[in-house]
């Protein structure tokens, strides 16, 4: 349960609105953070995507990939 004092993470509107590479990227990882570029880059936040992806699927579909 989150505290008063605490935030839940936000994700923003702008990169929940069409696929952009890192959502793709994760898309065909079917959200294996073990393979994905930003966990190998090592940064310093908890990654979002896959929520995103669940987003992006809802609002525009299911990308048009080609494997």
């Amino acid at each position: 349960m989150l505290k008063l004092t605490e935030q839940r993470p936000t994700i923003s509107d702008s990169i929940t609105k069409n696929w952009t590479e890192q959502a793709l990227e994760c898309y065909r990882l079917n959200g294996n953070c073990a393979e994905c570029s930003i966990v190998k880059g090592h940064y310093s936040f908890d990654c979002q995507m896959p929520k995103v992806i669940e987003i992006l699927k809802a609002a525009v579909g299911e990308p048009d990939i080609d494997e």
